[in-house]
């Protein structure tokens, strides 16, 4: 696959595009093939040496994806009732920057219910 790597700390000319293996969905992942990939101020962090990558992510940078399910733990995506095709977005430890990025598959969080509370008036 295609990716961006960080050749050096410095100005964006450090970003270079380069060939990879292709990322590979673990327990409790899918695989996204990444149809945009956000930049943000962590990225340009990174880029500068300023943010470090966090322990276990990637060293390719890319902390937001949006694309297509590809692959992933069959399981974990029927839990969240993900499925193969569907468009996602996520954000991801690394990685971002490529054609194929891993991410997380969350539990559903419970809606906390909000109390509607009446208004006294005087």
């Amino acid at each position: 696959m295609k990716a961006v790597e960080i050749s050096a700390y410095g100005a964006p000319e450090v970003l270079r595009l380069i060939e990879r293996p292709d990322a590979q969905a673990g327990v409790g992942e899918v695989l996204i093939r990444v149809g945009a990939s956000g930049v943000n101020r962590p990225d340009v962090l990174q880029r500068t040496g300023n943010y470090p990558m966090p322990p276990g992510a990637s060293d390719i940078p890319g902390l937001e994806v949006a694309g297509e399910i590809v692959g992933g733990d069959a399981q974990a995506m029927a839990s969240r009732g993900l499925r193969l095709g569907q468009r996602v977005c996520a954000l991801v430890a690394g990685g971002g920057y490529a054609q194929l990025c891993a991410a997380p598959v969350k539990k559903k969080k419970k809606k906390k219910k909000i109390s509607k509370k009446k208004k006294k008036r005087n």
